[in-house]
């Protein structure tokens, strides 16, 4: 992607745009919920909100802007806040990946409204694609890894996110890091991706 910057420097500003929006959408879906099911720890920490600047992290954005895949900045939740810390750290972590499809959704449907606006609407509806489905990951720090945490007999979970926490971050690197230049996690997810743009264009 990075390479779109000297060969096409005003797709690759209105890809990056496009990308802000996804990932901010996805943020703001974590923080609401954490919100929304008890626990202010979002708000006051300024993450329930639709600017930009609150979202994005650094690494994540560069990841992104380097290989195709990223994130943003983690949403910060207290589980004693939460009724059911299992059920609730799982719905928290499901509502980002959930959002992107949602807004993919609907600009699907905006592109039969107003097919002119076509090309900028498959860029933004393959962004948020392309975010939620790598969110679903199930390797720490990504959103799957707290799902499947919350799917598990309360043992195991504990066990798996023992290891994952120990050993996630330097799996998912592994996963990413472009081996003659395409990552293994590309070759995971693509199919996903491109079932879902399909079916959505």
């Amino acid at each position: 992607m990075l390479s779109l910057l000297f060969s096409n420097p005003i797709f690759f500003l209105i890809w990056s745009g496009a990308l802000v929006i996804a990932i901010t959408i996805h943020e703001f879906a974590h923080a609401w919920m954490a919100d929304h099911l008890g626990d202010p720890t979002p708000s006051i920490q300024g993450r329930l909100t639709l600017n930009p600047k609150a979202h994005l992290d650094p690494l994540g954005t560069l990841t992104l802007v380097l290989v195709g895949f990223g994130w943003g900045k983690p949403v910060m939740f207290d589980p004693f806040n939460l009724r059911n810390p299992k059920r609730d750290s799982a719905l928290i972590a499901l509502a980002g990946p959930t959002a992107n499809f949602i807004l993919a959704f609907i600009l699907s449907l905006l592109a039969k409204l107003f097919p002119s606006l076509l090309p900028l609407i498959q860029l933004l509806v393959s962004l948020n694609i392309m975010l939620a489905v790598f969110n679903l990951i199930p390797i720490y720090p990504l959103d799957g890894q707290k799902i499947l945490t919350g799917l598990l007999p309360h043992q195991l979970a504990l066990e798996y996110e023992a290891i994952m926490h120990q050993y996630g971050t330097i799996l998912l690197i592994f996963l990413i890091w472009p081996f003659s230049g395409t990552s293994l996690v590309s070759s995971l997810i693509n199919p996903i991706i491109n079932f879902f743009l399909n079916l959505l264009l």
